[in-house]
């Protein structure tokens, strides 16, 4: 993943002063959030569009993605 390095804030910084990671959102479309030295959370502008804007068919691939990385493990060893 490519992260733009003045979208990146601190964990920190977005504790203590979350209204200015809101506008920094506002105005770059979206905010990485590291945590410990790594990317942690990502917020985004709802209002700048296209992230929600996904089909059922899309939703269920997100998810069996998501399932497949979790316990990859496992089924590979059903695969067996």
């Amino acid at each position: 993943m490519y992260i733009d390095t003045d979208k990146i804030v601190t964990m920190t910084a977005a504790n203590q002063n979350f209204s200015a990671v809101a506008r920094q959102t506002e105005r770059d479309g979206k905010s990485v959030i590291f945590k410990n030295n790594r990317p942690k959370y990502i917020l985004i502008d709802l209002d700048d569009g296209g992230y929600l804007d996904l089909t059922e068919d899309e939703r269920i691939d997100v998810v069996a993605k998501r399932i497949m990385k979790r316990h990859k493990a496992a089924f590979l060893e059903l695969a067996k």
